[in-house]
């Protein structure tokens, strides 16, 4: 998540970790871009993991770009075929070092309103967390939106 966060920076993405959506699953890496879309990463460090997930078009209805990061070392021929949706899904490699997009994530756009949602979660959900880094008697319970 570490090279995929630091690949993000670069191109103005701002991003958080383990991000609650209101469907009850959770995003591993769930970002911001500068035009304002939602930019969700689904982490996948297993060849198993990643044939095993069933859940993952759940996420599709929370952005308006959906990646997968994976491993230099995992095979990702199975983000080619249409299971995995490669018309609608983003590749990302990265190490805990850097990444970079193997494959670009087409625009799916969200309602507006949806949009402003996720996006409002988002920024509440990073002051919640900064505030807890900066004073953890504050009282947060860690609960997320």
């Amino acid at each position: 998540m570490r090279g995929i966060m630091r690949l993000f920076a670069r191109n103005d993405i701002w991003c958080l970790s383990e991000v609650p959506l209101k469907n009850g699953r959770r995003a591993d890496l769930m970002g911001i871009d500068a035009k304002g879309l939602v930019v969700i990463v689904e982490v996948k460090v297993a060849r198993s993991d990643l044939l095993g997930d069933g859940k993952w078009p759940d996420y599709l209805d929370y952005c308006d770009r959906f990646f997968w990061g994976v491993p230099p070392s995992l095979d990702r021929s199975p983000l080619q075929t249409e299971a995995f949706q490669p018309d609608r899904c983003g590749v990302i490699v990265a190490d805990a070092y850097d990444g970079e997009i193997l494959r670009h994530a087409p625009l799916e756009p969200l309602a507006a309103a949806r949009r402003k949602v996720q996006v409002e979660r988002l920024a509440r959900m990073g002051m919640r967390r900064h505030t807890g880094l900066i004073d953890p008697q504050i009282g947060i319970n860690g609960a997320e939106e």
